[in-house]
């Protein structure tokens, strides 16, 4: 029998105003009952993604959705430059694959694991049958969709009406409430982050990262090494944030 599901290892990673609304919508199937939830599993079909392969591309059709069982998927969009731009990170517990459901229309941004993933796949047929059999299902899955519209409502948010200073400044609050770790006033961020990783996020260039991040280390705000990201001055962050 599948179990309930279990909170997430770590949070979603998005760019929001809020750190509180990362993880709304993981666990978005926590209300069915054990016997639902066997169902869920029955009708869809396990895949293991080795870290670095896709799950899915931009411009293919959509034929279901992906349940994230284990490991990390990142969402992001590719422009025709070739430049990309990182939506998401998502975590056990969210789902990828939409926001058609019902197959349809194609893939408007790709999604790839970041970690090696496990990930259980719903056709269009399954999720259709689920939603014509059981209310509850319905409600999960619009529950779901609400929150990635509030996700991705909060990007295009924050890239339109933040500078990219600002924008890095509350990526980096992100990485502080989410993965610092407390060392007397400054936070050990628990997570390796690529100045790669941060350009894509916040939509700039990596040159502009490593020269913005290096203007913080100078003023003391943060400190960086090749073992950890430090937030020395996480007051000074919190005011940039807030102009």
């Amino acid at each position: 029998m599948m179990p309930q599901p279990k909170p997430p290892r770590a949070t979603a990673l998005f760019l929001s105003e809020l750190v509180g609304e990362l993880n709304e919508g993981a666990n978005f199937l926590s209300r069915l009952v054990p016997a639902e939830l066997e169902e869920v599993r029955r009708l869809g079909r396990v895949v293991t993604v080795a870290r670095g392969e896709s799950v899915f591309l931009q411009g293919a059709p959509h034929e279901g959705i992906f349940l994230i069982e284990s490991g990390v998927v990142r969402s992001y969009y590719t422009g025709p430059s070739g430049r990309e731009i990182t939506l998401a990170y998502w975590t056990p517990g969210h789902f990828v694959g939409g926001p058609e459901i019902f197959r349809g229309g194609l893939h408007i941004w790709s999604g790839e694991a970041a970690e090696d993933c496990r990930l259980l796949y719903l056709s269009a047929g399954a999720m259709r049958m689920l939603v014509e059999r059981m209310p509850q299902f319905a409600v999960c899955l619009i529950e779901g969709l609400v929150a990635k519209s509030k996700c991705y409502s909060a990007l295009v948010q924050m890239l339109g009406t933040r500078s990219a200073v600002e924008r890095l400044a509350q990526l980096l609050v992100i990485l502080g409430e989410v993965y610092g770790k407390q060392e007397a006033n400054r936070l050990v961020v628990q997570r390796k982050v690529t100045h790669d990783q941060l350009a894509n996020i916040v939509g700039v260039t990596r040159q502009w990262v490593t020269i913005t991040l290096d203007r913080f280390q100078k003023k003391g705000i943060i400190s960086v090494s090749r073992q950890a990201l430090v937030i020395e001055r996480p007051d000074l962050l919190l005011d940039m944030v807030k102009g």
